[in-house]
């Protein structure tokens, strides 16, 4: 197995090919929320795994693999607690306008596109508790999704987060595993907004290892225990995107996202308490092929099992290292200090990213 996911800031979600990102935000004059869209524009065998106490969900039981529809073509990241589900709209209307959805009639344009989507809290974090995200927000994330160069930080969903008392953010980290020759994409994209923390309050370190983060010093570690002190329960939750381009079905899917919560709790200490959301979306776009199981597990080297094995403990490695970046990559807003700000010494020369 060859992969770089313990390297901050190395790799996207968009690293599984036929996957877009895109963003949309807003900040300032009582604002501070945002919306993530990840497209399939060639759809995507798509399954969940929700684990957090107070989720808020929308068109999950639809990836039930009992249930009929066999592939999405788009998920929708965003703050605004369950108000900021109607930013689904949004991103539904783009996906109608370009004839990708569920095919319902005969014409190009007769589909009914499913979008899973999940929420963070982040109400009133810019000043107003009405400014949250609407269809117009998912309407332009949508639009503006790409294949390549997805921002991460302080941006879209991950706006108004907060994650252990500091800035929260999205995050992202892919990794590649050899597979029978193949090298099989595993990629994951999170929007960090947890009640607990990613720091290792004994070290200033996250509790997910980073080779080019610095150990900050004694005076920077003394400013950010005071920013991460406990307080008083607050209404948070992690969301995300774990991805592969190799080709399994629903149920392998969900338990793709099954493995990527594993990454989530070592990240993110406590995680998937009552007080958190917690809900990961698994997808496939099937680029890239499996072995069969005609070996069984006498020659497992060669089976399907072995094969999902490695994917699904690089899922977990995956979805940590995403985690860890978006509290990396934060930058500071009105509401929230950012661990860069605290401890600019951790970072040296890594550059930082442009919301």
């Amino acid at each position: 197995m060859t992969g770089s996911h313990d390297v901050f800031g190395v790799g996207s979600l968009t690293d599984v090919s036929g996957l877009r990102v895109g963003h949309h935000r807003r900040a300032g004059r009582g604002w501070l929320t945002g919306t993530t869209v990840v497209l399939a524009p060639g759809g995507a065998v798509a399954a969940v795994d929700v684990r957090g106490g107070g989720p808020g969900t929308r068109e999950t039981d639809a990836l039930d693999p009992r249930n009929l529809v066999d592939r999405i073509h788009g998920v929708c990241l965003t703050g605004g607690s369950a108000y900021g589900l109607a930013a689904a709209d949004g991103v539904m209307a783009h996906l109608e306008s370009r004839g990708l959805g569920v095919p319902v009639g005969p014409g190009r344009h007769d589909v009914v596109p499913v979008v899973p989507t999940a929420v963070i809290f982040d109400l009133g974090r810019g000043g107003s508790f009405t400014n949250r995200p609407d269809p117009s927000f998912g309407r332009r994330a949508a639009r503006g999704a790409r294949p390549e160069g997805a921002l991460r930080g302080t941006v879209g969903a991950g706006t108004g987060a907060r994650a252990g008392g500091l800035q929260g953010g999205v995050g992202m980290a892919s990794a590649r595993v050899d597979i029978g020759g193949r090298m099989v994409r595993v990629a994951a994209l999170a929007v960090v907004n947890a009640s607990g923390t990613l720091i290792d309050p004994s070290t200033g370190a996250p509790w997910t290892p980073v080779r080019r983060l610095r150990q900050p010093v004694r005076t920077e570690r003394a400013a950010l225990a005071a920013a991460t002190a406990p307080a008083d329960a607050v209404l948070n939750t992690t969301i995300g995107v774990i991805a592969t381009d190799a080709t399994i079905d629903r149920a392998e899917a969900g338990r793709l996202a099954q493995s990527a919560h594993d990454g989530l709790a070592r990240a993110i200490r406590p995680a998937h308490s009552l007080l958190d959301g917690d809900v990961i979306f698994g997808l496939a776009t099937g680029h890239e092929p499996l072995p069969t199981d005609r070996h069984g597990l006498v020659r497992a080297a060669e089976s399907r099992v072995h094969a999902l094995n490695a994917i699904y403990s690089l899922a977990a490695d995956v979805f940590a290292a995403a985690c860890t970046d978006a509290i990396l990559t934060a930058t500071g807003t009105s509401a929230h200090v950012a661990y860069r700000d605290l401890c600019p010494s951790a970072f040296r020369s890594i550059p930082v990213p442009t919301p």
